[in-house]
């Protein structure tokens, strides 16, 4: 897993930076109810998705939680009073106390099938009854997008999807989260090209793939063999899923 310390200086800017962060927030917001309430960004990074969910909703109190101390300190200079460290396993929040949790690029990160559901049930807690949770689903595969760099990489080793959206709405339907409903938003300027590729595979992104291991070279060489070397291929769709909290009685 990346070091996401020492990634959030660098964070916005490679990954599509304020047109992604606006169709993410655009497509977060289609699935909430326009009422005013609080809002909780779970894993809110660099603030840059959740300080625009804020300015688009000014009935909505939005707070930002992330971890990593380096993406606590950039959002907070984004939304000022609105952020706290937090672990997304044990939120700093009373049962019930929110009317709107989302994790957006969170769940993927979560190796261990156990966190995921422990997560999930976590923003089940802390979720008012008719409350609504937001999160991305199969992110890996968002950037499947049928490319000659897709076919590369086709027969590379994966891990089982954390992610996956049938997984996360089991976890959801165990602690009272029914479907709600499903959006997609393009990743502007995610697409990638061989050589951001091959750079992605020595970084360790690939993460059954190891920098500097003989199969991971293999790929790399495979990567510079095809044309248009600096060319980007189409952005990645990324998918999210939305779920009520059962009205109590």
């Amino acid at each position: 897993m990346l070091d996401y310390e020492e990634e959030a200086t660098r964070y916005d800017a490679s990954r599509g930076g304020e047109d992604r962060a606006e169709a993410a927030a655009r497509a977060v917001l289609g699935l909430i109810p326009d009422t005013p309430g609080h809002l909780l960004d779970v894993a809110c990074g660099t603030g840059i998705v959740t300080r625009r969910l804020a300015a688009a909703r000014p009935g909505l109190r939005v707070t930002g939680a992330d971890l990593a101390s380096a993406m606590v300190r950039m959002a907070a200079a984004r939304m000022p009073g609105a952020v706290v460290r937090a672990d997304s396993h044990r939120l700093p929040f009373r049962t019930g106390s929110v009317d709107a949790v989302t994790t957006v690029w969170l769940l993927h990160l979560l190796r261990n099938p156990e966190d995921v559901r422990a997560v999930v049930a976590e923003c089940a807690r802390v979720l008012r009854p008719g409350g609504v949770h937001v999160t991305t689903v199969d992110k890996a595969a968002a950037h499947d997008v049928g490319s000659d760099i897709d076919a590369v990489l086709a027969s590379r080793p994966r891990r089982p999807a954390a992610d996956a959206a049938g997984t996360v709405t089991a976890h959801a339907a165990r602690h009272g989260l029914r479907p709600l409903g499903q959006a997609s938003f393009t990743g502007a300027g995610q697409g990638r090209s061989p050589r951001t590729t091959i750079a992605d595979l020595r970084r360790g992104w690939f993460t059954v793939l190891p920098p500097g291991e003989p199969r991971t070279e293999e790929f790399a060489t495979r990567l510079a063999r095809l044309p248009d070397q600096d060319r980007r291929r189409a952005d990645p769709r990324f998918s999210l899923r939305a779920f009520r909290k059962a009205e109590a009685g």
